[in-house]
C-alpha cells in the first residue's frame, strides 16, 4: 500500500531525500511495498537517483518508537483478539476475504489470543491458534509473533472490562494496535497510549461510512450552530437484544443536534429491542435480527409543519469488519512513515509525531470500501 503524500512540500521532501548506503539498503529490503510505490510515484529517470548510496557520514537509526516499524513484503500481518467473537471473527473473515480475492495488502496471523485456551478455529482455510491472554507467557507469544511476522498489527474486539489492561499489554510489547472494543475506560486508555508515543488506531465506530456522516453532522454543527433551534427531536435505535445500552454512535449524532439548537437528553433515545417491533415498525430482516444496527433521527418545527429524518440502517458487521481492516493497513502505513522520516535523520531522532489515531484520520487517507 503506497503511502499518500499530504502536501506538495511533503512530496518535494521525500523525493529529495538521501539515505547513508547501509540504510537506504535496509530500508528497501523492510518496506519493499514502499520502495516499489515511490519508484512508480518518482519514475524511471529518478529511479537510479533514489536506489545508488550514499557515502555513509554517520550510521543512523531509526527514531525512538514504542513500536517495530517493519512491514512484510507479503502484506500487514493483521492478527484478531478475540475472534472468537462475532465481532472479531467478522474482522477475520475480512481479511481472509480480501487475499481471496487477490488483495495481498494484509494477511492473517494464525493466532488469536483469547480468555482462555479454546479449540483452534478455521477461518477460510487458515487455522488460527487461540491462545489465552491470562497465561504467564502470553508476551512471551507476542514477541514471537512479532519476530516471525514483522510488522504486525493486533486488532481488539474483546470486552470493554479488558481493554485498558490489553492496551497496556500491548504498548508493553510495543505492538501498534486498533482497539474496536468499546467501553472500559476511554480518557484513561487514549491518555495511556499518547503518553507512550505508541501507535494504534481508538475508535469506538469502525464503519467508515457511518463516522464520515458523524463527521458530516458535527461539521454542519460548527458550521450552523443554532440552525434547528426550537426543534423537536427524537431518537430511535435499534440493535440486537444483547446490546443494552445507548450506542456511541446515537451519543454522538445526539451531541450535535444539540450544538444545532435541540434541547435532547440521550435518556430519551428509545431503545429497540424486542423482535416483533423490530420486524414490523423498524423493517429489520429477520436473518439480521441478531446482528444490526437501525437508528432514525426525526426534526419536528415548533408548528409541526416542517419534519426533517436522517437515517441509517446497518444489517450484519461487514462495513465495521472491512472499516477494522483499513484501519489496520492505515496504521500499518503511519508507522512505516515513522521509520522512514527517523531514518533519514543522522542524529537518529524525530520530532514528536502524532501517533494516536481515529477513524477520521482512516477517512482522510481515502480508499472508501463499499460492500
Amino acid at each position: 500500500t503506497s503511502i499518500r503524500a499530504r502536501s506538495n512540500d511533503e512530496k518535494r521532501q521525500r523525493t529529495h531525500i538521501q539515505y547513508p548506503g547501509d540504510t537506504m539498503l535496509a530500508v528497501a529490503a523492510a518496506f519493499p511495498a514502499l520502495a516499489a510505490s515511490t519508484l512508480q510515484r518518482h519514475g524511471s529517470r529518478r529511479r537510479s537517483n533514489h536506489l545508488q548510496p550514499v557515502p555513509s557520514r554517520k550510521r543512523t537509526s531509526p527514531s525512538t518508537s514504542s513500536t517495530s516499524p517493519v512491514v512484510c513484503a507479503m502484506g500487514v500481518p493483521i492478527m484478531v483478539n478475540d475472534l472468537t467473537g462475532k465481532m472479531g471473527r467478522a474482522v477475520a473473515d475480512a481479511v481472509v476475504a480480501r487475499n481471496a480475492a487477490g488483495d495481498q495488502s494484509c494477511f492473517l496471523v494464525p493466532v488469536a489470543f483469547s480468555g482462555s485456551v479454546k479449540d483452534d478455529v478455521d477461518v477460510g482455510g487458515v487455522n488460527v491458534e487461540i491462545k489465552s491472554i491470562r497465561d504467564d507467557d502470553a508476551g512471551a507469544v507476542l514477541e514471537s509473533l512479532k519476530a516471525k511476522h514483522p510488522g504486525m498489527i493486533v486488532v481488539d474486539y474483546t470486552l470493554p472490562a479488558a481493554i485498558n489492561a490489553n492496551a497496556d499489554f500491548y504498548v508493553k510489547h510495543a505492538t501498534p494496535f486498533v482497539m474496536g472494543t468499546t467501553g472500559g475506560d476511554r480518557a484513561a486508555l487514549l491518555a495511556g497510549v499518547k503518553a507512550a508515543g505508541h501507535f494504534a488506531v481508538i475508535a469506538p465506530q469502525m464503519g467508515k461510512q457511518v463516522v464520515a456522516f458523524q463527521a458530516a453532522m458535527k461539521l454542519m454543527a460548527e458550521s450552523f450552530p443554532g440552525a434547528f433551534k426550537g426543534y423537536k427531536l427524537t431518537v430511535t435505535e435499534s440493535h440486537q437484544s444483547s446490546k443494552i445500552d445507548t450506542s456511541g454512535t446515537a451519543k454522538a449524532i445526539v451531541e450535535s443536534f444539540n450544538d444545532l439548537g435541540c434541547d435532547f437528553d440521550i435518556s430519551q433515545v428509545e431503545l429497540v429491542r424486542d423482535v416483533p417491533t423490530q420486524i414490523g415498525r423498524m423493517g429489520v430482516p429477520e436473518e439480521f435480527l441478531l446482528g444490526h444496527a437501525y437508528h432514525t433521527y426525526r426534526l419536528t418545527s415548533p408548528d409541526n409543519t416542517v419534519n426533517f429524518e436522517f437515517q441509517h440502517n446497518v444489517c450484519g458487521r461487514s462495513i465495521y469488519a472491512e472499516g477494522t481492516v483499513d484501519a489496520a493497513i492505515f496504521l500499518s502505513n503511519r508507522v512505516t512513515e515513522a521509520a522512514v522520516a527517523g531514518m533519514s535523520k543522522e542524529d537518529g531522532a524525530g520530532d514528536s509525531k502524532k501517533t494516536v489515531y481515529d477513524m477520521i484520520d482512516v477517512l482522510r487517507e481515502g480508499g472508501m470500501v463499499t460492500n
